[in-house]
């Protein structure tokens, strides 16, 4: 067996594949002596049919089948032990009047190569790195939204500002018929609300879907109905009270706190507001590391500057799929996957040069502590290790899991070695200032 490349370009090259005779006969003729000890043709004993008989039979499936195996095999064992850095998969060149009743073949294939580049971490414009706070008026809602929930209803006659009502919405023709509950603080404009003040337990309001929440999203809760039919749905109901409640809010008192953060975690309402800047401060972490992940990657696409193997590409894509593409369809699907493309090279550079490759005690670490966050949710504060191993055992038995966590592993540590190595415009900003910025 003979193999040969030809480099066209920096970015292109064709590898050539000669195979012999001796390279592929010795098996095909043990293969079809298998098959003729154990070939059941009528009018033959087992084991004495003639070989001539098994090769007119079976010889050319195995000798294709054989070729195709060792084919594959040498070309990938080149391209380990040449370390050329490909990208996609070979395509094999198309050759006219193929003849296996030679003895000798020839096949070419076509690479596309990975570029030679740089990475400069250095950027003329540097990342905004968000650094998100709670404000005053946050943590004021979210102590009120606690009030509520671990609060009382209290039993009411007449509908007032601020209750929560009750009943059942009707629509015959929409088929709607769905028992909810109202809090009137949805509750969309004066006139909508004044429909409810003054009610009693048993009366039926009419009232008009559009604009009848402030999020057209609570239709979906209250009438039962799907998602895109919730957005500009403008019919009228029927709304029979059941119900009408006041909500007292729960005080702010030790027995709150301890419920809240375990026994006297928390004392003050001072040190509360405290308590949930510090969690807010941590849900906002991920979020703007997750933003300055994302900048600091159009970033590095933006500024490092390579050639890719375009038209290869866009070949490979045509046969990769489960359908053949056409030219066309191959070269929109480039178009749209190239900037994914070179983000994995550089990443995949950045990685190799700076030794950041995953390990299984990494993994297992990090599967571990995930497992620890997960139980603390659900009041487990403190799982034996024996526990913790035998869970993650499991988990990574599974090569699905491993995947997904060798991702989420991978991406931790390049954001902090992104961290450690750029320089970033600190910005410090509400968490609305901030919506309001990156959606702007």
């Amino acid at each position: 067996m003979n193999i040969t490349r030809e480099n066209i370009d920096e970015l292109n090259a064709v590898v050539k594949v000669d195979i012999a005779k001796d390279d592929y006969a010795p098996k095909v003729e043990k293969i079809l002596k298998d098959y003729r000890k154990n070939a059941n043709i009528p009018g033959f004993r087992k084991g004495h049919v003639p070989m001539g008989m098994v090769k007119k039979q079976y010889g050319k499936a195995v000798l294709v089948d054989e070729v195709n195996k060792l084919l594959q095999e040498s070309l990938n064992n080149y391209l380990t032990e040449e370390k050329l850095d490909v990208l996609g998969n070979p395509i094999p060149k198309e050759q006219e009047n193929f003849d296996w009743d030679k003895e000798d073949y020839t096949f070419e294939f076509e690479l596309g190569l990975s570029p030679e580049f740089d990475v400069d971490l250095e950027l003329k414009k540097p990342v905004t790195k968000y650094n998100i706070v709670a404000d005053e008026e946050m943590v004021n809602n979210q102590i009120e939204s606690i009030q509520k929930q671990y609060g009382k209803l209290i039993s009411k006659d007449e509908v007032e500002e601020g209750d929560v009502v009750a009943g059942t919405f009707k629509n015959e023709e929409e088929g709607i018929e769905k028992e909810t509950s109202v809090e009137l603080e949805k509750v969309k404009g004066k006139r909508n609300l004044n429909k409810f003040v003054g009610s009693k337990v048993g009366d039926t309001l009419k009232l008009k879907t559009k604009n009848l929440f402030e999020d057209d999203h609570e239709l979906i809760q209250h009438l039962g109905i799907e998602h895109d039919k919730a957005h500009d749905l403008d019919i009228e109901v029927e709304f029979t009270i059941s119900e009408i409640n006041k909500r007292e809010l729960a005080d702010l008192d030790q027995e709150l706190f301890d419920k809240l953060f375990g026994k006297d975690q928390v004392k003050t309402v001072t040190e509360l507001k405290e308590k949930i800047k510090e969690d807010a401060a941590k849900q906002f972490e991920q979020q703007s590391d997750q933003q300055l992940m994302n900048d600091v990657t159009e970033a590095l696409i933006e500024k490092t500057d390579f050639e890719l193997p375009k038209e290869f590409l866009q070949k490979w894509i045509q046969t990769v799929g489960e359908k053949p593409m056409t030219e066309e369809e191959a070269k929109e699907e480039y178009e749209k996957s190239e900037k994914g493309l070179r983000y994995q090279l550089i990443e995949g550079k950045i990685i190799k040069e700076n030794n950041l490759e995953v390990n299984f005690e990494d993994l297992k670490a990090f599967a571990t502590d995930k497992i620890k966050q997960q139980m603390a949710q659900f009041g487990q504060m403190d799982p034996s290790q024996k526990e913790l191993d035998d869970i993650a055992a499991r988990i990574l038995s599974n090569q699905d899991e491993v995947k997904r966590l060798s991702e989420q592993l991978m991406n931790e540590k390049l954001l902090e070695f992104y961290k450690e190595n750029m320089k970033f415009d600190e910005k410090e900003l509400t968490y609305e200032e901030f919506v309001k910025e990156i959606y702007k």
